[in-house]
């Protein structure tokens, strides 16, 4: 019973890992997309800063999953200090990742984006004005 446990929880974390890698894929594709379709309407520019944004919004969503599947994959594995370790310095090296990513699509960072958020509503209030 153990074992058949085990075996359904492996085989879900392998799942996640195929969607978290299939979701960075068709991000990277429909960022492409959409940067082809938007440069050719807009300045390449623009289009530009959109294209980074939607890679690494697909990117990031990916990790996100990868890292949920490496802790469900602790479940099933033997315990032991260096697959322990191996896990944390992956999670550690995704989680960097992630935060990098978020701040790069936000542009500031995460503690910041309060801030950001009000002062852009003060300058739509004064722009309306």
């Amino acid at each position: 019973m153990i074992e058949q446990a085990h075996n359904i929880v492996d085989a879900l974390a392998k799942l996640l890992e195929l969607v978290g890698a299939a979701i960075i894929l068709g991000g990277v594709m429909l960022a492409s997309a959409r940067f082809a379709v938007d440069g050719s309407r807009t300045n390449w520019e623009d289009a530009y800063q959109r294209y980074r944004a939607g890679l690494g919004r697909g990117i990031l969503l990916g990790l996100e999953l990868l890292v949920g599947a490496d802790i469900i994959s602790t479940i099933t594995a033997p315990l032991t200090f260096s697959s322990v370790g191996l896990l944390g310095a992956i999670i550690a090296i995704r989680t960097f990742l992630s935060f990098s990513l978020e701040t790069e699509i936000e542009g500031c960072w995460p503690w910041r984006r309060m801030a950001r958020d009000e002062k852009r509503g003060r300058d739509r209030e004064r722009s309306r004005g």
